[in-house]
């Protein structure tokens, strides 16, 4: 399966707001949420902190 190129322009314009003030906010939630994690680790710790990790991992890639 061959992976298309996306285009961030055929985007509307709201959507790519919402894309660039993701990209700008994921960074500071996962320094935040992994210092809360290595505090008071629970499961529901983990796997948001694995989530946004993820989340930026695709903004950083452009997956999305």
């Amino acid at each position: 399966m061959k992976r298309r190129k996306f285009n961030h322009y055929t985007m509307p314009p709201w959507l790519r707001t919402v894309r660039n003030v993701c990209s700008q906010f994921v960074i500071p939630f996962c320094i935040f949420q992994g210092i809360r994690t290595l505090l008071l680790p629970t499961t529901f710790d983990v796997l948001l902190l694995s989530a946004l990790i993820v989340l930026a991992l695709a903004l950083y890639l452009e997956i999305i």
